[in-house]
């Protein structure tokens, strides 16, 4: 960046590149961003919640409070009618944005002092043999319970949200959660069903959720 601070870093592991984005910020590292030659990606907002997530798959773009706005399905990776890409930008910071185009074509633009670098992270996944992409790798009991208490902790500020909407009332409490909470907990219960844990693990996360 013009201050100094570190904008963009490129690395190699194992038999994969990695691009992470930066904050501008002089003492923190946050990360803006996560690019993969595997074809996971993340970008997150300022505040660190996800903002877009890719895999080989497809991708989902979320707003800020977590809903999906839109998802879609990379073309040519599995059979059947599929949910096309309408092309996204976005902006990280007045320096850095982000334009997806395609699976292949996932621009990282920076822009400072006139001149301006681009960086191509997109990766075009072949399909096996047999026509179809691996299923994606289970959750761990570690990622689920992570997951399980970010959707309780949105659930206990939406209560707040309606506390302080409706103090003298006694209907706040009555109030069930946004519909997006409700499938999110849905969806982890699918995730735990379809996950090799323990009848006690499930039993707790089941719980978290639902609390």
């Amino acid at each position: 960046y013009p201050s100094g601070n570190l904008a963009i870093i490129i690395t190699r592991e194992d038999d994969q590149l990695i691009c992470i984005v930066q904050e501008d910020e002089p003492r923190t590292t946050k990360i803006r961003a996560v690019f993969q030659s595997d074809g996971r990606s993340t970008c997150y907002y300022p505040n660190g919640d996800e903002w877009i997530n890719m895999n080989i798959h497809g991708g989902q773009y979320l707003d800020q409070t977590g809903s999906r706005v839109k998802r879609w399905m990379w073309p040519n990776v599995s059979p059947g009618p599929h949910v096309p890409l309408s092309p996204i930008f976005i902006s990280l910071n007045r320096h850095v944005g982000i334009r997806i185009l395609a699976q292949d074509k996932i621009i990282i633009s920076f822009l400072a002092m006139g001149r301006q670098a681009k960086f191509n992270m997109g990766t075009k996944v072949q399909v096996g043999t047999a026509g179809r992409l691996p299923a994606p790798a289970p959750l761990g009991k570690d990622e689920l319970l992570l997951l399980a208490f970010r959707v309780r902790i949105l659930q206990l500020f939406d209560r707040m949200r309606a506390c302080i909407n409706f103090p003298s009332s006694e209907q706040w409490n009555k109030m069930q959660p946004p519909a997006y909470l409700l499938t999110q907990a849905a969806k982890i219960l699918e995730f735990c069903a379809a996950t090799d844990i323990s009848t006690e693990l499930h039993s707790s996360i089941r719980a978290i959720v639902n609390a």
